[in-house]
């Protein structure tokens, strides 16, 4: 096109300034959610592959105006805080949107307290959305594992298993797809069955059927 005076020059312009706020509008309404990640150094190579996913789901859902932010103990350093780096662990589970825990052939006593501190937060604002899942192997499991489940069974959490890393991102990335149909706001059993997903049988194994933690130290 040929531009023939100032004047034109000035309309021209103006147009690609009035096409901008459209994009940065779109910026500035985009959802974090953040999903913390808790487990043992054992699971090592899942986290890490967990991680590798989300990020490339969070590249997906772009368009959904959706960022996914990973939290895992890796990302901290000592230097975080004047107080111990758990504390900081539990202050970002607090605020956080979704906790999973990954366990193995143990659970040790700092994964236990993330969950309790994510399961006291879920009491008291039905956040974070809860998703537990254990490795399913022949190696020998230690009693911490399952002296673990019987408390989760106490409280009435639905908790999953998984064979393999891509066996697990199957089950977590349709619970993802779930929520993100909810808008990351439904945390309840009779709430969410309003919504029809077509993910082959997923369900949000977030929730707790009257539970209730009245021993926060877990004993």
């Amino acid at each position: 096109m040929k531009v023939e005076n100032e004047e034109q020059i000035n309309k021209l312009t103006n147009q690609q300034i009035n096409k901008k706020p459209k994009y940065q509008n779109t910026k500035k309404h985009m959802k974090t959610i953040s999903i913390f990640l808790a487990s043992s150094n054992e699971l090592k190579s899942d986290r890490e592959k967990f991680e590798i996913q989300i990020s490339r789901k969070s590249n997906l859902w772009i368009g959904e105006n959706v960022r996914l932010e990973l939290e895992i103990w890796e990302d901290f350093t000592a230097k975080m805080s004047k107080t111990r780096s758990q504390d900081e662990y539990n202050k970002i589970i607090k605020d956080g949107d979704v906790f999973v825990l990954l366990a193995h052939t143990k659970v040790g006593k700092y994964t236990e307290e993330e969950f309790i501190t994510a399961f006291g937060a879920f009491q008291e604002t039905k956040k974070p959305f809860i998703f537990t899942y254990f490795k399913n192997s022949e190696v020998e499991k230690e009693a911490s594992l399952e002296a673990f489940q019987n408390k989760l069974k106490d409280l009435g959490h639905f908790y999953c298993f998984y064979t393999n890393f891509d066996n697990l991102w199957i089950q977590f990335n349709k619970e993802l797809d779930r929520l993100l149909l909810a808008d990351f706001k439904v945390n309840d059993i009779s709430e969410s069955a309003s919504f029809n997903v077509d993910n082959k049988g997923a369900t949000i194994k977030t929730q707790f059927n009257n539970g209730t933690f009245n021993n926060t130290t877990f004993n």
